[in-house]
């Protein structure tokens, strides 16, 4: 007790010290915080959507007695409490007006006065009491008043010292519902706020339980404009209104609202909660802490919410994510249940992948002919409906251009011409032919015993997410390989597209209503940030990014669980080699770098033989760059061979994405191959030579998704695979390399059929023994119980 006494007196005295630092630092942050401080909104209406969030100024965070104690209820827990200080101190920092309602007290006087009875009892007590009696005993004397009047000032202490780290002021503030009720106190208590508000400190408020009456049950809420303090819900909620709040964030030990208690089965977690909802909720249990249950929660959520005040209720003792959890909210992030009182007219991107996923199950069921007929309609809609479809087009592009964010390149992948859509038709036609053999191809038969046949077919993957950048083009391209897998999708499109998405999805539905599988292929047109459809682990089976390396890896980054096909880079090679021909390399070299330098399949290295060099082929290479245009950037070795070189390549692994290149010498096939293998990113890669052996030699040592002889690198696309089309290309090592088509979109199963068969039967006492036998996967099932 000496010791804990002599560290409460350091910590005042270290706190007197700072606390003039601190006023400064406060006083001159909140003068830098003018400029950059969110504006925040008129009150009187809450927020309608997470996005808004970000607009934010004025922050009530409540932290639950389940957040800020113990698992042993004794004692508060240190590092959940340090991060959230942190990140209410950025949030402050970032010019936002934040306010705490906080629990603790009582846990942190009970871990002060455990300590005091300890030290209180004779020694020959200590000695002659066992462990468990003295904690009996202790515990019938620590009334939870005392408690609090106990804990009150060291807590508020861990707070100043937490704070003070960040250059961040603090004030306590104990309230009562007379301070509410009253008049007079209430006007006091909102001046006394908002001028420490004013001073840039952060108001930290909590309930006077050494004074307060043993809570009512069931009467923190009395009618629509009175609302008792009763726990820390209630009087976060009455301060939120009261200070005129943006946002309430209420941290407890659950994720959120839940339609069932958690843990029970089919318990979902509700994202939006709307007023009127309440029926359907079945609330359980209240914490193991503080005396607010969720239903409490609910309640004083809802007051919040007509009084102007938005409200997120989430989980704050998650260690994965109470880091960041605040901050998150903030950003808008899909974190807890969000409380609106605007009702979106579609649904929730949930019920959406619910509807897909259940609509997708039917559409594997169907007849490969049925799938078919699907596919070619659409593709027989994009050619009758190309005046409708080019008309939104051409709204997106004026809009594109009138706003004059997007590059040149995206310009050209947003526009859609006539030929564009007959070579989408032609391919979608190629990929309903391919759907004859997809779901439920067998690839394997084996007879593992008499009567016991077991088969490995085809099967779709199960809900697609495919998010793609402004290529609308890619919509129906990316929904007919997921009809034709028989697999349910989910399209995010960029918004540079929004018209044009709109139509072809149309279209798609269309298509798909033929057979009644309308629902198979959702567009994802709500405000859903990328991030928080990335967090749907238990509904989508797999990602597919089509856009940017950038965008490609921050969807690697942001998926929580769920496997992403993807390629990180297109850093394509183009190798020439001393025995190539001068008419393939000027053509090849041209159509890699200056066909479509945005591409991914573009080349973005041009490595050149040494032999080459000073050469007329190496001249007419130059001369041919230069006419299209093409900056050089050189890589050391060929900087080394040039009196007057092109500026040097920064990095070996830059994918340029525009009419830029890097041009590096190497000695041999052999170097060109370890070089690829050090900087390229295993897209596609080339050799131009004449000498078989060679090039053989580098096909079959290149580790990549597609490696090409004397032909253009921009051949690495579905359609001119012959694929039909693609959802993207891969570089990963998985089941998927290169352009994925049809096959890259199907999985395995496998079906056994026997006949009273058990394991039993095949042990070393058994009467059954295993055969083992493959057979021919055409083979009718008709001999399935035959006596062979």
């Amino acid at each position: 007790m000496f010791f804990l006494s002599l560290s409460f007196l350091c910590l005042s005295l270290s706190l007197s010290l700072a606390l003039l630092s601190v006023s400064c630092a406060s006083l001159l942050r909140a003068m830098c915080n003018v400029s950059r401080a969110p504006q925040g909104r008129a009150h009187g209406s809450s927020f309608a959507h997470r996005g808004e969030l970000r607009l934010a100024k004025r922050i009530v965070v409540k932290l639950g007695s389940a957040v800020v104690t113990r698992g042993d209820e004794c004692g508060l827990a240190l590092g959940r409490l340090a991060s959230i200080v942190e990140q209410v101190a950025m949030l402050q920092n970032q010019g936002r007006e934040m306010m705490i309602v906080t629990s603790g007290a009582v846990a942190f006087g009970k871990q002060r006065l455990r300590h005091e009875i300890l030290l209180s009892q004779s020694v020959r007590q200590a000695l002659h009491s066992g462990h468990n009696q003295l904690k009996d005993m202790s515990l019938s004397v620590l009334e939870a008043r005392a408690c609090a009047a106990a804990g009150q000032s060291g807590l508020m202490a861990l707070y100043e010292a937490m704070f003070t780290q960040y250059s961040t002021c603090t004030a306590q503030i104990l309230v009562t519902n007379l301070d509410f009720h009253d008049d007079q106190k209430r006007q006091n208590l909102n001046s006394t706020l908002q001028e420490l508000l004013r001073m840039n400190i952060v108001p930290i408020i909590n309930t006077n339980d050494a004074v307060v009456p043993p809570p009512e049950p069931n009467s923190d809420l009395q009618g629509v404009n009175v609302i008792s303090i009763k726990d820390n819900d209630s009087l976060a909620a009455r301060l939120a209104v009261e200070m005129k709040a943006d946002l309430l964030i209420a941290l407890s030990d659950v994720e959120g609202l839940y339609n069932s208690p958690p843990g029970t089965d089919d318990a979902k977690l509700i994202d939006i909660f709307y007023p009127g909802d309440q029926q359907s909720i079945t609330y359980g249990t209240k914490s193991r802490v503080g005396i607010g249950g969720m239903e409490a929660k609910v309640k004083a959520a809802l007051w919040a919410l007509q009084g102007g005040t938005s409200v997120v209720i989430a989980n704050g003792t998650n260690p994965k994510v109470t880091g960041h959890v605040i901050t998150d909210i903030v950003e808008g992030k899909k974190v807890g249940t969000f409380f609106s009182e605007i009702k979106p007219a579609g649904p929730t991107v949930e019920q959406q992948t619910e509807m897909a996923r259940n609509s997708g199950r039917t559409l594997a069921s169907l007849h490969p002919d049925q799938r078919s007929e699907i596919i070619c309609h659409l593709a027989d809609l994009l050619t009758e409906k190309k005046d409708e479809i080019l008309a939104a087009n051409k709204m997106d592009t004026d809009l594109a251009v009138n706003a004059g964010r997007l590059p040149t390149a995206m310009l050209k992948r947003l526009s859609l011409s006539p030929s564009k859509l007959n070579s989408l038709a032609i391919g979608l036609r190629q990929i309903a032919e391919a759907a004859q053999d997809s779901v439920g191809r067998v690839l394997r038969r084996t007879r593992v015993a008499h009567n016991l046949e077991l088969e490995q077919i085809t099967v779709p993957i199960g809900v697609l997410l495919v998010i793609f950048e402004a290529r609308p083009d890619c919509l129906p391209q990316v929904s007919a390989l997921s009809i034709a897998s028989g697999n349910a999708l989910l399209l995010k499109g960029g918004k540079e597209a929004a018209n044009t998405n709109r139509v072809l999805h149309q279209l798609v539905q269309e298509a798909l209503s033929m057979h009644g599988v309308t629902e198979a292929v959702q567009l994802v047109s709500t405000r859903e940030e990328v991030g928080d459809l990335c967090r749907l682990d238990k509904m989508i089976d797999l990602i597919i990014p089509r856009g940017s390396s950038q965008l490609v890896r921050d969807i690697q980054r942001a998926a929580k669980g769920i496997p992403v096909l993807g390629h990180s880079e297109g850093i394509c090679h183009v190798y020439v080699d001393a025995e190539a021909s001068i008419d393939k390399v000027i053509k090849i070299v041209r159509d890699s770098k200056c066909d479509y330098p945005a591409a991914c399949n573009a080349m973005e290295t041009l490595l050149i033989h040494r032999d080459i060099l000073r050469t007329p082929l190496f001249d007419q290479i130059i001369d041919m760059l230069r006419t299209e245009r093409v900056k050089i950037h050189a890589g050391p070795r060929f900087t080394s061979y040039l009196t007057f070189s092109p500026s040097e390549a920064k990095s070996l692994r830059t994918e340029y994405s525009d009419l830029e290149c890097c041009m590096e010498v190497v000695d041999s096939m052999h170097e060109a191959v370890d070089h690829i293998h050090k900087y390229g990113s295993s897209h596609t890669d080339v050799i131009i030579t004449e000498n078989e052996d060679t090039a053989e030699q580098f096909l079959q040592q290149l580790d990549s998704a597609c490696v090409f002889w004397n032909a253009s690198s921009r051949f690495a696309d579905g359609y001119r695979f012959g694929l039909g089309a693609e959802v993207g290309i891969s570089t990963a090592r998985i089941h998927a390399r290169g352009p994925v088509g049809l096959e890259g979109l199907l999985t395995t199963k496998w079906v056994l059929r026997g006949d009273g068969h058990t394991a039993a039967d095949f042990s070393e006492h058994g009467t059954m023994k295993f055969l083992h036998e493959n057979l021919p996967v055409g083979q009718p099932l008709a001999g399935h119980r035959d006596s062979n």
